[in-house]
Formats: C-alpha cells, sequence, structure tokens
C-alpha cells in the first residue's frame, strides 16, 4: 500500500513540472526557408495582382479581388500572432483571437462567393484561388519565421 502511494505522489510532482516548464524556442530557421517563405509571399501576390491587371473585368471588380487579397494577409498574419502569443504565454483576448480566425475565414469566404459568381473562365478562377493561397500561406510562415528570428536574437543578447 505504501508502494501504491509513493508511485502516484512521484507521477502527480512529474505532471506537475511538465505543467511548469514552457517549451523554449532555440531552432532558428535556416536561410533558405526564409528566402523560400518570402519568395512563395512575392510571387503569390505578384502573380495575383498581375491577374487582376490583366484580367478583362472591371475596376471595382479589381478593386474587390485585391482588397481581399489585403483582408486575408492581414487576417492570416493576425490569426498566426495570436497564435504564437497563447503559446508563448503572451495574454491574448478571447475576442481578438476569435476576430482573427473570423476574418480569415470571411476572406476566404469572399474570395470563394466572388469566384462562383464570375464570369471568369474555370482555369482563371482556379488561378486567382491557388495565388490567393499561396499568398496566405507564405503571409503565415514569413510571420513566423519573422518572430522565430526575433526572440532568438531577444533571447542570445539577454544571455550576453
Amino acid at each position: 500500500m505504501d508502494y501504491q502511494t509513493t508511485v502516484s505522489v512521484k507521477e502527480e510532482l512529474k505532471n506537475k513540472k511538465k505543467e511548469k516548464t514552457q517549451k523554449v524556442f532555440d531552432q532558428k530557421p535556416t536561410p533558405a526557408f526564409i528566402g523560400a517563405s518570402w519568395f512563395a509571399l512575392f510571387v503569390g501576390m505578384l502573380s495575383y495582382c498581375i491577374g487582376l491587371w490583366n484580367a478583362s473585368m472591371q475596376l471595382n471588380e479589381k478593386g474587390y479581388y485585391f482588397t481581399i487579397l489585403l483582408f486575408g494577409l492581414f487576417s492570416v498574419i493576425s490569426v498566426q500572432k495570436s497564435v504564437r502569443d497563447k503559446l508563448e504565454g503572451v495574454p491574448v483576448t478571447s475576442m481578438y483571437y476569435s476576430i482573427s480566425w473570423f476574418t480569415t475565414i470571411v476572406s476566404m469566404t469572399l474570395l470563394i462567393i466572388g469566384l462562383w459568381n464570375a464570369d471568369l473562365l474555370l482555369s482563371e478562377k482556379g488561378f486567382y484561388a491557388i495565388s490567393f493561397l499561396l499568398s496566405l500561406f507564405s503571409a503565415i510562415a514569413v510571420q513566423k519565421n519573422t518572430r522565430d528570428v526575433k526572440f532568438i536574437d531577444d533571447s542570445n543578447e539577454k544571455e550576453i
């Protein structure tokens, strides 16, 4: 019976230690990954914008799709920031976290609705969807890389 109590106490101590230890971010992204992320962001945004420039649609439609791109980029960066803040123990209000996710979903939904109703070839619709998603994904990667590099550089400065 004493053995059971000792084991239970040891397990409780292990669980408390696991809860208190925070994950340490000490892996700096490689220059190749940072470069690839920035390259993907520029390719996605540039191709999307060139597609809009060359499209035979009215200016208000072009403005709609361009605004959706900017809205989506801001939204995913905001989601990545709030997720990372929560992970690092930085206080994030549930309202901001929820709004970030909501606006990300809304930007994607608005693009889908716009493309669904547009008088474009199916290949053009696919082009806009893929370049939009490439831009969003790479914006998340660029934000993550920027945050990782800053965090590690700040940590190294504190150690010196």
